[in-house]
């Protein structure tokens, strides 16, 4: 899933270099914090949150297939 996730976000940014995405782990729960580029962050969460959503959406079906649940942040940049 982080891999699904850097995919889509290196896709979209325009500096994919800056593209970071963290995993924890916690039973069968997983959480995904995905952090770019200050200039990338309206092409990665989209025109009302669409892109992230979407991103979200893709996860969780991969995840209920590996009998697992997904949470994705997208971090402010630093």
């Amino acid at each position: 899933m982080k891999e699904l996730i850097e995919y889509i976000a290196r896709s979209l940014a325009d500096n994919p270099m800056e593209v970071r995405v963290r995993q924890d782990r916690s039973g069968n729960k997983i959480r995904l914090q995905l952090q770019v580029a200050k200039e990338d962050m309206g092409r990665v969460i989209g025109k009302g949150g669409r892109v992230a959503n979407a991103m979200r959406v893709l996860s969780r079906v991969v995840a209920v297939r590996e009998g697992k649940q997904v949470y994705l942040d997208v971090v402010e940049p630093r």
